[in-house]
């Protein structure tokens, strides 16, 4: 895992949603995003219309009611249920227009950082980057889903408390001529009396909540690292049940969650004390306008129809002045979402930037494979191999040998276009006739078939061919499983993965093969076999291998050495060994 960084909340991420919206609203989907924004306006707005024309029906129910209008009253729950029945079905509809919008929104941003992730290998520069944002694979899956679907339920309530207090404060405004402030006449009380109450309501929230920004940053922080413990337990399991490692194993997981527990407790802490805020707070705001608009009413000058309007439109004007307040848990943690998927970004637009900021420069296309005056550096800026120049032409099959760590992986990696630190120039064969062979090969989800072929689609070569390849590779009784589906990177040995490696060379034919200690699982007797391709079906590719292990020399034309040094590794072509003749003395005489 990347070394991790918890970031304070950044002062522009509100923008930078708007700027991940806009990508959308301007990408291909386009059409559906306008469509489906429209959509839930539209219906919006025809629930604030519905609640408009409930509010009238209050003041007509009640107001039957005092007059004791049986036909009247009845006539009204016939209205009401006209009314409930449309309000559920706009409703519906409405969940329905904010789940696409959120869904289609959130499946555009997965393929867009995933895409972003994967091409020109920023996901291996962001695991060599000390400051990159660390588990990109849940804020891709999990904070993706919450940035989007929080922030389009956030917007859409957001809209709805702007137009119901559009309407509704025009409704208060009119019945706040019948009520009198300490006896005083004011125009439009009730809304002033709503307003006030709502202000003081959000000042309170804030300043109880403002931590909890933080807090969720902190919450996803610890349960990623959580997370990311189990996943690396579960991948390594067989290493850990051989050494006897449960024990330390559990006593680390038991930390990592006990950080995640630390941090609920402070976060359940504040929601708790705006609990005590929310639940006087509805409350109260229910009886102000009854308490206010009594004294009229008992002296003969509001019906208690209007009395019930009055006290529907305040709570519903108070209820809109207090989205902030009722909505800021959820902020808070949309906030911490959108933190980590920006965050995701900032690091992408990091390694790309590495990426063409390279100092090496690569040419690609010619017929040899060259160094020349090539530095390769580490992350920190030391020199891990010093001005290597050397050249391998088309057909030729070199050895690169040294000690472990002076580099020879990653000569490799900058020769791959992968490892962007240092200077020089390298010059490469074209990439689609190029393949590498490292020590562990990659082996998908899904079929042996799928595995084999890769990164070729599974169809591109006949089962005939796949199987003669197993069979040649040394592995004839995986020759009838193509079809079967596993975790072959569990269920293969690591000897059996590096013959998968040999089986795609077979089947993909490149013109370059550049093996990373590819045949270190094997014995000599596998070795020796797998090499052999190269003198029979493979006999035109030009090999490059890296490796220490005995009998690979002769497979190789000759040998190029990293020699260490503290001033990084130097690439040499050490001179064969001469005999000498024998030295004959001839007997004194």
């Amino acid at each position: 895992m990347a070394a991790s960084r918890i970031q304070p909340p950044s002062q522009s991420a509100f923008r930078r949603i708007l700027r991940m919206a806009q990508g959308w609203y301007g990408s291909e989907e386009r059409g559906v995003a306008w469509g489906l924004t429209a959509a839930t306006l539209l219906l919006t707005l025809a629930q604030i219309g519905t609640q408009l024309r409930l509010n009238l029906w209050h003041r007509d129910f009640f107001n039957a009611l005092e007059g004791r209008q049986a036909a009247a009253s009845a006539g009204q729950v016939s209205t009401f249920l006209i009314l409930a029945g449309l309000s559920m079905a706009i409703a519906v509809a409405l969940l329905w227009a904010r789940q696409m919008l959120a869904l289609r929104w959130r499946r555009w941003l997965v393929h867009h950082l995933q895409e972003r992730w994967l091409a020109d290998a920023c996901h291996y520069r962001m695991g060599l980057m000390p400051d990159a944002a660390d588990n990109p694979d849940q804020r891709i899956s999990e904070n993706t889903r919450w940035a989007t679907v929080m922030a389009v339920d956030l917007a859409t309530g957001l809209l709805q408390a702007l137009l119901t207090l559009v309407s509704f404060t025009g409704v208060l405004w009119t019945l706040s001529d019948a009520v009198r402030l300490g006896g005083m006449e004011v125009p439009g009380s009730l809304v002033l009396v709503a307003g006030l109450y709502a202000l003081a309501g959000g000042t309170l929230t804030w300043l109880i909540g403002r931590p909890m920004v933080g807090i969720n940053i902190r919450r996803n922080h610890a349960e990623s690292d959580h997370r990311f413990a189990l996943l690396r337990l579960r991948e390594s399991a067989e290493a850990v049940a051989l050494i006897r490692g449960g024990a330390d194993e559990a006593a680390g997981l038991r930390g990592s969650f006990g950080r995640v527990v630390g941090v609920m407790h402070e976060l359940l802490r504040s929601e708790r004390q705006l609990m005590w805020l929310g639940s006087g707070f509805g409350m109260v705001a229910a009886v102000i306008p009854l308490l206010l608009a009594s004294p009229q009413y008992f002296a003969g000058a509001l019906t208690l129809g209007a009395l019930m309007q009055m006290a529907q439109a305040f709570t519903e004007v108070v209820r809109a002045l207090s989205w902030f307040q009722e909505s800021w848990p959820r902020l808070a943690d949309w906030r911490s979402h959108v933190e980590r998927v920006v965050a995701l970004e900032d690091s992408l637009d990091a390694a790309e930037a590495l990426g063409a900021a390279s100092g090496i420069e690569t040419e690609e296309g010619g017929e040899v494979l060259a160094f020349d005056e090539l530095t390769v550096r580490g992350p920190d800026g030391n020199v891990l191999i010093a001005g290597a120049s050397a050249e391998i032409r088309a057909g030729e099959r070199v050895l690169i040998r040294g000690e472990s760590g002076t580099g020879k992986s990653t000569l490799f990696r900058a020769a791959a276009g992968l490892w962007p630190w240092g200077e020089g120039r390298i010059t490469v064969p074209a990439r689609e006739e190029t393949m590498i062979l490292p020590q562990r090969p990659y082996l998908p989800l899904g079929t042996l078939r799928d595995a084999v072929c890769y990164p070729a689609p599974a169809g591109r070569f006949s089962d005939a061919a796949v199987q003669a390849a197993l069979i040649r590779c040394g592995m004839p009784g995986l020759a009838g499983r193509l079809d079967e589906t596993g975790r072959w990177d569990r269920s293969l040995s690591l000897g059996q993965q590096q013959r998968i490696g040999f089986t795609r060379v077979l089947l993909h034919r490149p013109r370059w093969v550049l093996l990373d200690e590819a045949t270190s699982a094997l014995d000599d007797a596998g070795q020796a076999a797998l090499m052999g391709l190269f003198s029979t079906e493979l006999a035109e590719a030009t090999l490059v291998s890296i490796g220490h292990r005995p009998g690979l020399a002769e497979h190789h034309d000759r040998v190029l050495q990293l020699e260490a040094g503290a001033a990084g590794a130097r690439l040499t072509a050490p001179r064969p060994a001469v005999t000498l003749p024998a030295l004959v003395v001839a007997p004194y005489r």
